[in-house]
Formats: structure tokens, sequence, C-alpha cells
């Protein structure tokens, strides 16, 4: 038998769901879909502006299918962790203070200098 991929792509158990952040970035998504397609767990779907969001988090495995197949870099699927027990759940610019699901600190998936703006949400 092959070993097992761990990477980014290799299905976790279903026991595992829900144990990672997909992290959608608004301004970089043109709202192709390809994401939206490619989740198996029907974790993304277009809003109203045609832009990817998360609306099951429970539901995402981390295969990365949907990073994978993002022409835009888009999305970042990370393990669910946190910064001094703070997770990022909404949006926040990178230092910003403050509110409910915001965090004094950058997001912790450590891509605070990509875009100024990112929809996360906790799986």
């Amino acid at each position: 038998m092959p070993p097992q991929s761990t990477g980014a792509g290799a299905a976790m158990p279903k026991k595992n769901k829900g144990q990672t952040f997909v992290c959608v970035y608004p301004d970089w998504c043109k709202g192709c879909g390809l994401c939206v397609a490619f989740c198996p767990g029907k974790v993304l779907q277009l809003n109203a502006l045609g832009k990817a969001e998360v609306v099951r988090p429970e539901e995402c495995i981390n295969c990365g299918f949907c990073e994978l197949h993002c022409p835009d870099f888009a999305i970042a699927v990370r393990p669910n962790v946190s910064r001094n027990g703070v997770h990022c759940r909404t949006s926040c610019e990178p230092g910003e203070t403050g509110g409910a699901g915001k965090t004094s600190e950058p997001c912790e998936l450590g891509e605070s200098d990509l875009t100024p703006q990112k929809t996360v949400a906790e799986g």
C-alpha cells in the first residue's frame, strides 16, 4: 500500500472535520467559482457580490482542493491554531486591535503582508 500524503490535497479523516481555518481574500477573488466546484464538503459558495465565502466551515476536511485550484491564490487552508488563545473569525487588518472576532496581532495564518483584509472562518 502506498504511503498516504499529509500535505494539501490529502483528505483528512471525517473525525478531523472542522480542524482548519479556511481563509478567503475577497480583494483577490474574481468569483470564478472553481473553489466552490472542487470543494467536496460544500464549504464555500459565491455571495451576492460574486465572491467566494465560507458558509459551512465545520464541513472542511482540509483537502486543500479549493486552495490548489484557485487561479488567483485567493484562498488559504491552514490548521486550526490560535495565537495567544485568540482565533481570527471574520476579517481583520494586520495589527488591528479590537472587537469580536478580531485579533490584536496579524491573523495567525502568517500572511498578513499579502493583502489588507481577509475573511477567515474557523472550521
